[in-house]
């Protein structure tokens, strides 16, 4: 059901923008069309467009409306409006939405997707208003208006398309337009379980922790550390380099703003393409990783790679179970948070070596070698739903922009997700195996 709803919003997507009036010149081809449908469904902000010049204010609102759709999710669309004509979603449908947005059993789906929804347009309406009083001194009313709730959805739901065609890089000085653009993203990577539990730990004007979940807390704990690691790296690698020249302030600005924006959010007040290979290396590993589960990002999620973190401590302090904050954490959680990780990097894989051959046809192996660092970086980005580019993306072939498409399908919904639904559940025997001994390590 989620991939089928996935599908028929990209197609109305694709159809909506092949018509002359979404944009200002010729008619969008197919694959441009498609391309764009995508990404924008896909939160992932990957365009072989300048959706900023080249789209209608028409154009420009099918991709706010396909951003908005894909960031909350189709399925929790889907079950809300039954709710809302009065109709019951079936067991299955409570199960998919419950373990999709929240980590244990949800007894009340309504009342969930009516807090979602409600707390989604209250943040972006925060949003519009502090960008709109920004932008009120730059253009008309109803420009700023809508450049402010454009970015403010697109930056709640870490889709990371801009009207800008240099993303944000003209505010790169700017604090007020960067924390705003920051705290929404971070807020709409958290996912709606973690805010959920902050609304509860400030309530009635006394902060209590207890009330944090043990799901929360490791989310908390691991986006905070991953949003430290990268300014410090980014800002130690780019020191010499991007930020020579320029205040201290405005240097730590930048490299907070990309350390936030690489977990899946996709915009950028640097030129990812001039960074140093070490800085483009972190911020792929920050993309791999992304944001939090039953958010508005994408990637293997934090909690996965805490997951990973308390697997590895398990065994140099030889405990009998990963272990996080006084909680063990089942067998069964381990071996998905492990699948998750190989999955993904065997799809990567595959669609980087696709790639290399796709645009490599017309170069030599030498001359080819120094772009497989780019497209290394775009596979990623594309994968992550995260939508930074190396100024790769716009000149791909159609059959690697086929490729990228299918990508950011399978990064948005997940490996397992997409072989679920291809292969079906299969019952499990009532039997099992005898162990067999293999060397590892």
């Amino acid at each position: 059901m989620i991939v089928f709803s996935f599908l028929v919003i990209i197609g109305l997507g694709t159809l909506l923008l092949i018509l002359p009036m979404a944009t200002k010149g010729e008619s969008l081809s197919v694959v441009e069309a498609l391309f764009t449908a995508v990404s924008a469904t896909c939160v992932t902000g990957l365009t072989v467009i300048d959706v900023g010049s080249e789209l209608t204010l028409y154009g420009q609102c099918v991709v706010l409306c396909l951003i908005q759709a894909g960031g909350l999710g189709i399925m929790t669309f889907s079950t809300f409006f039954v709710y809302l004509l009065g109709g019951r979603a079936s067991i299955r449908e409570r199960e998919i939405v419950g373990t999709t947005l929240s980590h244990s059993p949800v007894p009340n789906i309504r009342g969930l997707l009516l807090k979602i929804m409600t707390m989604t347009f209250i943040v972006e309406g925060i949003g519009v208003l502090l960008l709109t009083m920004k932008w009120l001194s730059i253009y008309p009313a109803k420009k700023a208006v809508f450049h402010g709730l454009f970015h403010s959805v697109s930056a709640f739901c870490n889709a990371g398309f801009s009207l800008y065609s240099d993303s944000f890089m003209r505010f790169r000085a700017d604090i007020y337009v960067n924390l705003i653009l920051m705290i929404l993203i971070v807020a709409g990577g958290l996912g709606f379980v973690v805010l959920f539990d902050l609304k509860h730990v400030f309530r009635r004007h006394a902060v209590n922790v207890a009330r944090i979940s043990f799901h929360s807390k490791v989310v908390l704990s691991m986006t905070l550390f991953l949003i430290m690691l990268g300014i410090f790296s980014l800002y130690c690698t780019e020191s010499g380099h991007a930020f020579k020249g320029i205040p201290l302030h405005e240097g730590l600005l930048a490299s907070a703003f990309q350390s936030i924006t690489a977990r899946t959010a996709g915009f950028n007040t640097l030129h990812i393409g001039s960074l140093a290979n070490s800085s483009c290396f972190v911020l792929m590993m920050l993309m791999f990783i992304g944001a939090a589960p039953g958010s508005c990002g994408g990637g293997v999620k934090v909690s996965t790679l805490g997951i990973l973190f308390a697997l590895l401590l398990k065994r140099f302090r030889r405990l009998e179970a990963p272990t996080l904050f006084n909680r063990t954490i089942p067998g069964e959680t381990v071996g998905k948070a492990l699948a998750i990780v190989i999955s993904g990097l065997v799809v990567i894989a595959i669609v980087l070596l696709g790639l290399t051959i796709t645009e490599g046809w017309n170069a030599s192996p030498v001359e080819s070698r120094g772009e497989f660092f780019k497209l290394a970086f775009e596979t990623i980005s594309a994968f992550g739903t995260v939508g930074l580019s190396m100024d790769v993306t716009p000149g791909l072939s159609s059959g690697g922009r086929i490729l990228v498409i299918i990508l950011m399908f399978v990064g948005r919904l997940g490996p397992l997700t997409l072989a679920v639904a291809l292969t079906g559940r299969r019952p499990r025997g009532r039997y099992r195996y005898a162990k067999g001994e293999i060397m590892v390590g």
